[in-house]
């Protein structure tokens, strides 16, 4: 017999939830079947898996030291943990409390992998919760610590994360409530002297993974725009993103023929080529700046690049720095 007590970071789910994920080699009717027969008991009863669970729970699980192994599959995760243990986590943590944290996200990385052989910033974060704040085998085998919002491979800025099951739940809540307020910075092509609020549908090509905007002023995506400074070549804006698409801000802007600087995508080749040889910019000059989350304020210093140009061309406005 074992015996698994519910921690703080496992409670708050559905019984039958928790054991899908504890025992990851056992199909549901496995689960089921081990509940029905008393294999699997909650508290010394018999459960049929819709409990919610609290911390300090009981579970009594009537397995022989083999099946309990094979279920767990204890060996593929625990090789997979110390893979993620020997990862250089080089990120730039900017918030954490013990639910949540955040990270400032370079360009050139992923914020999940899109292939089993990926690398990205989720990876690299689960390293960094293993090797800095003690994540064990068992809290990594009970629950996968994952990104919440995402940023576009060259897109930079803030990161969000859930450490918790806790930290998930109220993290999915309040992105589909839309009660997270999320303000980029960019510089675009052109000069954008007065606030827009753009909307339209977006329509989306899978083959080139390239997205189209429809004006047709509905409220499939609301993109916010108010213009910090400008000169006849190029405009720094803040956006405030209500909605978030793939690929949004980009397409939006690009729409109304100021594509950001830098976006080979949606962007114009002629002013990327110049800014890239004027600032070294080789990529989208666009930075998820500050999340507001539940009264947390979070601020992503900018990348060098672009803290640069805007340095350069307009001199007096101020930023963190990466």
């Amino acid at each position: 017999m074992k015996e698994i007590k519910i921690s703080k970071k496992d409670e708050n789910q559905r019984f039958d939830k928790y054991l899908k994920k504890y025992f990851k080699g056992a199909t549901g009717g496995f689960i089921y079947k081990m509940l029905r027969k008393k294999n699997i008991v909650l508290n010394g009863k018999k459960d049929d898996g819709s409990t919610i669970l609290n911390a300090g729970d009981i579970v009594n699980v009537y397995f022989s030291d083999e099946t309990f192994e094979k279920m767990r599959c204890s060996e593929e995760s625990e090789e997979y943990y110390n893979y993620l243990r020997s990862l250089d986590y080089n990120i730039d943590v900017i918030y954490e409390d013990d639910d949540i944290i955040s990270v400032n996200k370079p360009a050139g990385i992923l914020s999940q992998k899109s292939k089993s052989e990926d690398i990205s910033i989720n990876e690299y974060l689960i390293s960094y919760l293993i090797n800095e704040k003690g994540y064990s085998i068992h809290d990594y085998m009970t629950f996968h610590p994952s990104v919440s919002n995402r940023l576009d491979y060259n897109t930079t800025g803030v990161i969000l994360a859930a450490k918790t099951l806790k930290g998930q739940q109220n993290l999915s809540f309040a992105l589909k409530h839309r009660t997270i307020d999320k303000y980029y910075l960019c510089i675009v092509a052109g000069r954008v002297e007065a606030e827009m609020t753009l909307k339209g549908s977006l329509i989306k090509d899978e083959k080139t993974n390239k997205v189209y905007i429809r004006d047709d002023n509905s409220d499939d995506i609301i993109t916010k725009i108010d213009p910090i400074r400008y000169n006849d070549n190029v405009s720094l804006l803040k956006i405030h993103l209500i909605t978030g698409k793939t690929h949004q801000i980009r397409a939006h802007l690009a729409s109304v023929g100021h594509p950001v600087i830098g976006d080979v995508k949606y962007g114009d080749n002629r002013q990327n080529n110049i800014y890239k040889k004027k600032y070294n910019i080789d990529s989208q000059a666009l930075h998820s700046y500050i999340t507001e989350y539940e009264g947390i304020k979070i601020v992503a210093p900018l990348p060098d690049k672009m803290y640069n140009l805007i340095k350069e061309e307009y001199g007096d406005v101020e930023f963190e720095r990466a």
